[in-house]
């Protein structure tokens, strides 16, 4: 009992040496530096041996990208897209296709008419398939009440 009196408190100073923990922290950054050291001048040694300084390459992420300048881009689209509208132009020149300015187009679309289906057909004559993508059709035309009146 006399031996817990005696101690109150405090630490234990016999297991734990200061310098020792100071000498290892120091001979364990200088082991750090030195491996630095090598792993920088090996590094050299291999760009060296290659010929040449490293280059670095910008490796772009898979599309679609992000715009950087959107409102600059869609204005640079935008003016692109306006002077193929408005001018005349080569699409396929040993075709003979060429583009003309959208307003010249429509004026000529209004000479000229659109095609059109031809008069003899009437509305009450419509087509009706036979077959479809199912098979052949199971009901007449009309539907499975047109029969009944014929």
């Amino acid at each position: 009992m006399e031996e817990n009196k005696q101690h109150r408190g405090g630490h234990e100073e016999a297991d734990v040496n200061p310098w020792q923990i100071g000498k290892f922290a120091i001979a364990l950054t200088v082991v750090c530096l030195i491996s630095a050291a090598l792993l920088f001048g090996l590094f050299r040694f291999f760009l060296l041996q290659e010929g040449g300084k490293a280059v670095e390459t910008i490796k772009l992420p898979a599309q679609p990208r992000l715009e950087v300048t959107p409102a600059k881009e869609l204005k640079d689209f935008r003016a692109a897209e306006d002077q193929k509208l408005n001018s005349y132009g080569w699409v396929d020149q040993p075709k003979g296709v060429v583009r003309i300015p959208i307003d010249r187009a429509i004026d000529m679309l209004a000479q000229k008419g659109l095609p059109s289906r031809a008069q003899e057909q009437a509305a009450d004559s419509v087509s009706v398939p036979t077959e479809s993508g199912l098979g052949p059709k199971m009901l007449p035309a009309g539907g499975p009440l047109a029969e009944g009146a014929k």
